[in-house]
């Protein structure tokens, strides 16, 4: 089970990046989130630490690091992965930006179902409050 939401921001994919990298500010643009980590360098391989604000926290596998296009995190439960793709795209004056939540496993239905019918509200509430987090940065 997978969702997604592309927005077009009027700003380079460098300038979104860069956002993504600073891993512990993700709560500005992401208000689900009660606060976020990562161990080391924004790089494939890194581990981090989510804390969303209704549950607990959980350990973070950061996947596919490619500056100025995209990242991926990943983390485990019970019987199904709980993968976010983050992807930029340039496009004339300014960058389309797709978030993604993908549940793979024997249980992917249930937890689809059970947590990701609220992320898939709130994505297009997090792009909006993503651009304007970009585009207040110098």
């Amino acid at each position: 089970m997978q969702f997604e939401h592309t927005h077009r921001i009027a700003a380079t994919p460098a300038r979104i990046y860069a956002r993504y990298a600073d891993v512990a500010s993700w709560r500005e643009w992401d208000e689900d989130l009660k606060a976020s980590s990562i161990d080391g360098a924004f790089a494939s391989g890194a581990m981090g630490v989510v804390e969303p604000k209704s549950g607990p926290k959980s350990k973070v596998r950061f996947l596919d690091v490619k500056p100025d296009q995209g990242f991926a995190v990943e983390c485990g439960l019970p019987l199904c992965t709980m993968r976010f793709e983050y992807e930029l795209r340039p496009t004339g004056g300014g960058t389309l930006a797709t978030h993604r939540v993908v549940f793979k496993g024997a249980l992917a239905w249930f937890f689809g179902r059970v947590i990701g019918s609220g992320m898939r509200a709130d994505l297009p509430k997090s792009m909006q409050r993503l651009e304007r987090v970009v585009l207040q940065t110098p």
